[in-house]
């Protein structure tokens, strides 16, 4: 077992952040700490990290205590903190020199991650004459300069445009086939579905629902339907017992509470001669899943 996180508590006098928080990954793969605002999620990641102190818990890595001095660790952090006056060559070579690696070595990889990054021409510009998305793909560069092994990913695709976003995910996915162990919280549930094996929600600093994403949607079954048509459907859903959930430009969602109904309603469809653009009986989303277990509360913290 690489990373194990057990029984992790943070407080703040009175108030309790992070609340028994227990996870392991065991192989190398992405994991989610997800949650609403104001959840504990960057707490626990920054407790994890021992950039604050713990009330309770262990964090082990390896079989011993985790220590990001010692270890191979990235982490990007969701307040992006590059040195506003200093260019990003000047930046990039310190950081890369604390984390222990030689000026040659350290040259290498940001000449590499500025090229994967699409940030070469930033080279001599200072960080504060950088637009946002610019800042963030440094700090990625940063978070990933010396190669690290255990990788932490807050937000990593807040405020990009869709061009960066893919970037970034490309950048992820590479990561992942390398073969590292990786954190990511992040608030873009089609990104955490794509990547994530295992997740853990966190709701007001308590665990609501942890273990294997696979497993738990199949713990719900199939009881949504997507239906994109031609015709108005919504007479020949509601006959069939089939409840809205959602309606948008682009299909319908039905709540699906017995397994005849999408069967009677494909088959009076069919029947009727209406043209089906999409028919799609599922599990729920991880976006569903997550706004049930939340509330759909956005506490900001």
């Amino acid at each position: 077992m690489a990373l194990h996180v057990n029984n992790l508590v943070k407080r703040y006098g009175e108030f309790t952040a992070v609340k028994d928080l227990s996870f392991s990954i065991a192989v190398p793969g992405v994991f989610a700490l997800l949650g609403s605002n104001g959840a504990g999620k960057t707490t626990s990641i920054r407790a994890i990290l021992g950039m604050l102190s713990r009330e309770g818990g262990s964090v082990t890595w390896k079989g011993r205590e985790l220590c990001v001095t010692r270890e191979r660790v990235g982490y990007l952090a969701e307040e992006r903190g590059l040195y506003a006056k200093y260019t990003v060559w000047e930046q990039m070579m310190y950081f890369a020199e604390l984390k222990g690696m030689k000026k040659t070595a350290a040259a290498d990889a940001i000449k590499f991650w500025l090229e994967r990054l699409g940030a070469v021409e930033y080279t001599k510009k200072r960080a504060e004459t950088l637009s946002k998305g610019n800042q963030q793909k440094v700090q990625l560069a940063v978070a990933l300069i010396s190669d690290p092994e255990l990788l932490i990913l807050d937000e990593p695709l807040s405020g990009l445009d869709p061009v960066n976003t893919d970037l970034f995910r490309s950048v992820i996915r590479d990561e992942i086939n390398k073969g590292k162990y990786i954190i990511m919280s992040s608030h873009q549930m089609a990104t955490v579905e794509e990547f994530c094996t295992d997740i853990v929600i966190l709701h007001r600093s308590d665990t609501v629902l942890q273990g294997n994403l696979n497993q738990i949607k199949k713990g719900y079954g199939r009881v949504k339907l997507s239906v994109k048509a031609d015709e108005n459907i919504l007479p020949l859903a509601l006959e069939c017992g089939l409840a809205v959930e959602r309606k948008t430009p682009n299909q319908t969602d039905f709540k699906v509470s017995d397994r005849s109904q999408p069967d009677m309603f494909l088959k009076k469809a069919v029947e009727s001669g209406i043209t089906l653009v999409k028919y799609e009986l599922r599990e729920p989303s991880l976006h569903e899943i997550f706004v049930e277990k939340v509330g759909g509360e956005a506490n900001e913290s």
